[in-house]
């Protein structure tokens, strides 16, 4: 009777323990066969908000032939190759919490709500108006990020591309741990002045026209941990418990 009660706890213990192919996998509904699955994904166009920072070069040919930054004053390829990224996020230009940017010439222009591109097409109406052949070029500079949970490498991270989904999101940090729970990933969207949620399962193909899909600026992704990982932290509990009904057991045979 004793052996049976401990092979029965054991076997429950090792199955709730146990991890599938399946439970590690990523869009593992999508059919495996020959040729192509379509899926209508959309991609939604930032809108600036407040405390976005961007970058903002408005190039013109000066009478010697080289080119200068208007804003600036300054050679726009030299500064480029001795600033690089980093040193452009700091220098770049803060949207204010009255959704303006302060610029040189120009003054306070309204950028709140508007599009990289929008405001790249304001920009380069108004600069066409005081100067010839003036190019303007504007770039989002604060597309950060963060990852949390059952990641490897959780943190905050700056995008330097124009779109990111949330596969490439989880990739850079580091992936899913063993512990994470793939059918159950938040995201956590700040827009305008309210949040956003969404959940959702990387393991279902839905999941590529699903509006969280593209990360967003400022987006927070948190993996879920699975209840392998509560089982794992009290498997000491467990143990203890085993063993003391092992050593019940025991004793109950022996004064038989």
């Amino acid at each position: 009777m004793m052996k049976k009660v401990l092979i029965t706890v054991l076997t429950v213990i090792v199955l709730a323990g146990c991890t599938t192919r399946k439970e590690l996998s990523y869009l593992n509904n999508i059919p495996a066969k020959e040729g192509e699955s379509t899926f209508n994904t959309g991609v939604s166009v930032y809108k600036l908000q407040p405390s976005d920072i961007v970058y903002i070069s408005i190039r013109t040919q000066t009478p010697e032939g080289g080119l200068e930054d208007l804003l600036t004053g300054q050679n726009p390829n030299i500064a480029n190759q001795v600033q690089g990224e980093v040193s452009q996020y700091v220098t770049g230009y803060s949207i204010d919490p009255e959704g303006k940017l302060n610029l040189p010439i120009f003054g306070r222009i309204p950028a709140s709500g508007r599009t990289i591109y929008e405001l790249r097409d304001m920009l380069q109406e108004k600069t066409d108006s005081l100067f010839r052949h003036a190019y303007v070029e504007v770039r989002f500079l604060s597309y950060r990020f963060s990852v949390m949970g059952e990641v490897r490498v959780p943190g905050s991270y700056l995008n330097y591309s124009d779109q990111l989904n949330i596969l490439e999101a989880i990739s850079k940090a580091g992936g899913v741990t063993d512990y994470g729970n793939r059918k159950n990933v938040l995201v956590i969207r700040p827009v305008d002045n309210k949040t956003i949620t969404y959940t959702v399962n990387l393991q279902d193909k839905n999941i590529l026209e699903s509006p969280a899909y593209f990360i967003s600026p400022n987006d927070v992704i948190i993996v879920q941990e699975t209840g392998r990982k509560v089982f794992s932290l009290n498997l000491p509990v467990y143990s203890l418990i085993i063993s003391s009904i092992g050593t019940t057991l025991l004793l109950i045979n022996y004064f038989k």
